[in-house]
């Protein structure tokens, strides 16, 4: 089991102490096709969540240079469906056209979306017609198309955009501040070079996506490898069975996981796994609840949508990485009105090393420098430690 953990933190990356010099474009470029993508969300009480792995693996960075990375052209980068929305290597893009072919026959998306690739077609091209004849646009952008407030409370037009760029008709050009979605059509935002690509089977396609699951896993299961680009379990059980046939993957026990694992053939156990990471709730390495829990023993759910009261650990937890092990969680929040890096809540998890707190802090130290934020400040409520409590307390 211990090499299990040492085999999959050294493919993601988690494999000896960062660098101090400066993280350039280059490094952060690698770390994106390391992972094999970055997952996108809305939340923003802390930071974007697509940042936060390769601070997590690589230290400070400026953030402004992943948006330039990802907005260069010729693109290196597009934005699709992969684990959930997603910023994906340019090559990856032939590989999940089948996902786009479901989509355009409405299978394998949102219930709302579905009309679009039938009744409501029409609604749909009048978008995309409008789209090619002014270009890009923004939902909002659509007259009209004021969507009932709340979360997901999406107006027609933001439906049918989305429907079109499931399907592959269009692409996204970037975000905007609000975070919102900017849509153009595919041929112009993505290299002519890559559309041209012939379209690979599905069963192909999936192979190859399932072979840089294993890759970036270094040692998964079935579940495991299927999750990290949500391909459907039927669809997984030929590629996988290729994939042991041609010693991609090769299947092993390991000891404690009731499923049967599979190395992949490049991966190896790194020597050194000391270091401090604080993770993002959607962080690869932690995504896949169930891994995490039979990786590192550690219970993990986000709690953003559960009732405050009903809270276990907080609203946006992240857990904490030191040596090899999940040690601690702590709810953060990035206060930018008062320049401070809050701690709302602090869990030490059973058997941490005596040196937990004093390394936790200063990881949020590192955390509130890189995010602009002059302190950090804890809640009452947190500062249960005497090393916590040493640290200003949060109004």
């Amino acid at each position: 089991m211990a090499e299990a953990r040492r085999i999959a933190l050294t493919a993601q990356g988690f494999n000896g102490m960062r660098s101090h010099q400066a993280v350039g474009a280059a490094q952060l470029r690698k770390g994106v096709e390391r992972l094999g993508l970055l997952q996108i969300d809305s939340v923003n009480i802390l930071v974007r969540a697509h940042y936060m792995p390769l601070f997590s693996r690589l230290g400070s960075y400026e953030p402004a240079l992943l948006d330039a990375l990802s907005a260069a052209r010729p693109r290196r980068f597009f934005e699709y469906w992969g684990h959930e929305a997603s910023m994906l290597p340019i090559d990856c893009q032939p590989l999940l056209r089948w996902r786009m072919d479901r989509a355009l026959q409405g299978q394998g998306v949102w219930r709302q979306l579905e009309p679009f690739a039938g009744e409501k077609r029409g609604e749909a091209d009048a978008l995309l017609a409008r789209i090619g004849a002014e270009g890009p646009l923004a939902a909002s952008d659509v007259a009209g198309s004021r969507a009932a407030k709340g979360m997901w409370m999406w107006s027609a037009a933001k439906h049918a955009l989305e429907w079109l760029f499931w399907a592959g008709l269009l692409a996204s050009t970037h975000r905007r501040g609000s975070f919102e979605r900017v849509y153009d059509l595919t041929e112009r935002v993505l290299p002519r070079a890559i559309l041209q690509l012939p379209t690979p089977s599905g069963v192909d396609a999936r192979r190859a996506l399932i072979a840089r699951s294993g890759h970036a896993l270094g040692i998964a299961t079935a579940d495991d490898l299927r999750d990290y680009y949500r391909i459907p379990a039927p669809d997984a059980r030929l590629p996988i069975e290729q994939l042991v046939e041609e010693g991609t993957l090769i299947p092993v026990q390991v000891r404690g996981w009731r499923q049967q694992a599979y190395l992949h053939k490049d991966a190896r156990a790194g020597r050194k796994l000391d270091g401090a990471a604080l993770l993002s709730p959607f962080d690869p390495l932690i995504w896949h609840r169930p891994r995490t829990e039979r990786l590192f023993g550690f219970r993990y759910r986000l709690e953003i949508y559960t009732p405050a009261h009903k809270r276990e650990h907080g609203y946006y937890v992240l857990p904490f990485l030191l040596d090899g092990a999940i040690v601690a969680r702590v709810d953060l929040k990035a206060d930018r009105k008062t320049g401070t890096l809050k701690v709302q809540r602090a869990h030490i998890e059973p058997g941490a090393p005596q040196y937990t707190v004093e390394r936790l802090i200063g990881e949020l130290r590192l955390m509130a420098l890189w995010l602009g934020l002059s302190g950090l400040a804890i809640a009452q409520a947190a500062a249960v430690h005497p090393l916590f409590s040493a640290l200003p307390i949060a109004e």
